[in-house]
């Protein structure tokens, strides 16, 4: 089963756009099916095209990177030779996969885009990191255009409900709420994609199985046992606080501040000592990472603290198998409280992550803002998201919190408000219920995250 990406789209535009002047590397976590993709668009827009699969590519191919590159008539005679497929000039497409396994072949890319004959792909995670771009030149011929699982378009479509994702753009475009019957549907949607998630192995499996999740579930453990493995093989000099941290993602994120405390991890442990771990977890876009800002007033990257961080995994299918255990998920009946709106764990810790997904596959940064009040003895103002519209000019912050029951309070929100007032365009609450204001103050449903 092919699901539809939008990401093709983009390769459509990029390979217009670059006319072969360029390579794109498209980067993403191991198995959120850019393999895949790319042999997709091999196939339908070029002649022909090579996969080099660098991770189970044999010495002989990486001999021809080694040894041929100052004679590309041999080296493209050689690669047509070893896979079987016949090259034409402007007309067909080169796809180095995984190649942060093999980062030889990445620099030779200048090369190969000088020569002009074929298109190239790289597609890779750990793009960045010391062991992987060490001793080579980082070819200036790159175009990164990042990957993620299926967002929650993605999800609809593959589910056969691409015509609702219209109407809820619709709907927060005029600031109404959807039809009540709608509103299940739509929330009945999303609680599927927080339980099955976005990983293409999880989600074809679902929908293969009927709807069976747990049939979805066997995929993301798999995936997470993948996950594991790529850690294991980390220089031992940071691997045993990577594991760490990517083992209490649950537990981290079901605290009510979510973020990580470093004393609370190890005695004496501070956010510097952590600095290589929370990279290579961005870095292989398992996590993403959210940020405190201590002054949104001047833009959110400039005032970011490191020192401060929430770890959201990069999927929220995958934090539901991490938390619970195959026994845990049928005996706490994990799938049927949620489904009920009837959860008696940390829901939020789902929603939340959830959030964050949905804001990053949109293109955002995600940063978090907390203010102390000395008199009170506690922070008076906590905001789980703030976004911005990137603008130089005309600088707008839009401040954001999830609340995953239907009873809260917005006097937090109030106060960020009423403190940056001058800077902020909207805020917004994510809660379960239909669109609504409380004030001036737009309350959504998570499923129109995709809007913002």
């Amino acid at each position: 089963m092919i699901l539809k990406r939008k990401i093709y789209d983009k390769m459509l535009r990029l390979k217009a756009e670059l006319n072969g002047q360029k390579a794109f590397l498209i980067e993403g976590a191991r198995r959120i099916g850019k393999s895949t993709i790319c042999e997709e668009f091999g196939k339908n827009e070029y002649r022909s095209y090579i996969l080099i699969d660098f991770a189970r590519c044999p010495d002989e191919v990486k001999d021809y990177f080694r040894k041929d590159m100052n004679d590309l008539d041999t080296f493209f005679m050689l690669m047509s030779t070893y896979y079987g497929v016949k090259l034409y000039e402007r007309d067909s497409l080169i796809i180095f996969d995984e190649v942060q396994m093999f980062p030889n072949a990445r620099e030779c890319i200048k090369y190969l885009v000088a020569d002009g004959r074929y298109d190239y792909i790289e597609t890779g995670s750990l793009i960045s990191i010391k062991e992987n771009v060490r001793d080579i030149v980082i070819p200036s011929e790159e175009r990164h255009v990042k990957m993620y699982p299926l967002d929650f378009e993605e999800f609809c479509d593959a589910l056969g409900e691409s015509e609702i994702i219209s109407y809820i753009r619709k709907c927060f475009a005029d600031r109404t709420p959807l039809k009540p019957e709608l509103h299940r549907k739509a929330m009945l949607l999303f609680k599927q994609y927080m339980l099955v998630g976005g990983m293409p192995q999880s989600v074809v499996a679902f929908i293969e199985s009927h709807k069976d999740f747990d049939r979805a579930d066997v995929e993301k453990r798999g995936i997470l046992s993948l996950y594991r493995s790529d850690i294991m093989k980390i220089g031992a000099k940071y691997r045993s606080k990577v594991l760490t941290i990517f083992d209490q993602i649950p537990a981290l994120l079901s605290q009510h501040e979510k973020r990580v405390v470093f004393n609370d991890i190890l005695a004496g442990s501070k956010a510097e000592h952590y600095e290589d771990t929370f990279f290579w977890l961005g870095d292989s876009m398992i996590s993403n990472e959210c940020f405190l800002c201590n002054d949104p007033d001047i833009g959110l990257s400039l005032n970011e603290s490191r020192a401060y961080v929430k770890c959201y995994l990069g999927d929220t299918g995958l934090l539901v198998s991490h938390a619970f255990d195959e026994n845990e998920l049928l005996e706490d009946e994990v799938y049927k409280q949620i489904l009920g709106d009837k959860l008696n764990m940390n829901e939020g810790m789902l929603y939340e992550n959830a959030i964050a997904q949905m804001l990053t596959s949109c293109g955002h940064k995600l940063y978090f803002y907390t203010h102390y009040n000395p008199d009170k003895h506690r922070n008076d103002i906590e905001i789980d998201f703030l976004i911005s519209n990137n603008s130089k000019l005309k600088y707008k912050l839009y401040p954001i919190e999830v609340k995953s029951g239907k009873k809260y309070s917005i006097e937090s929100l109030k106060r960020f408000k009423e403190k940056y007032k001058a800077r902020i365009g909207e805020c917004y609450v994510i809660h379960p219920r239909n669109l609504s204001f409380k004030e001036d103050i737009i309350c959504i449903p998570p499923y129109m995250t995709i809007c913002l």
